[in-house]
């Protein structure tokens, strides 16, 4: 029988992966040319979400001490400048492959981790601060992950219509 700390988990990571494979699907059926577009105008193109929502996947491995970032140069590109930065962005079909593999080693991590190291403090906060405030963990980095993949998904469905 499962811990209710287990069942909370289980929540947990199955919205993110819901969240994960509704994206995955979105970035596998859209073209290269519907991605370029905005997904409403005046706001980002499709590509720079994608991208965007890579780099910040990818910067949770080292916020829940799962490795290294795998690819680093995309936190300039996709986090600390817009979309409409001068910064040349990998191609369309690169971003995919790192979409995939981040999520991938991400998923392979996931399922490894026990429901009392979801409960751990995330590499961002000190022992300190921990102790006043423990629900600053990794699980809910994983929730607020989730709600930011959720909400950035909800934008890109826009694209299916362009």
């Amino acid at each position: 029988m499962q811990t209710k700390q287990e069942l909370f988990v289980k929540l947990a990571l199955d919205a993110w992966s819901i969240y994960c494979n509704r994206v995955t699907k979105l970035v596998t059926e859209l073209t290269d040319e519907q991605l370029q577009h905005e997904v409403s105008t005046g706001r980002n193109s499709g590509v720079y979400l994608v991208g965007h929502l890579t780099a910040v996947h990818d910067a949770m491995l080292p916020l829940l001490s799962l490795g290294e970032i795998m690819h680093p140069e995309l936190e300039n590109i996709f986090i600390k400048n817009p979309d409409k930065s001068i910064l040349k962005k990998p191609s369309i079909n690169l971003i995919r492959q790192y979409w995939k593999e981040v999520n991938e080693t991400l998923a392979s991590a996931f399922v490894k981790m026990s429901a009392d190291e979801w409960f751990q403090k995330h590499s961002a906060i000190s022992e300190e601060d921990f102790s006043r405030e423990p629900n600053r963990n990794k699980l809910n980095v994983l929730i607020n992950r989730t709600n930011h993949l959720a909400s950035h998904y909800g934008q890109m469905v826009f694209l299916k219509e362009s």
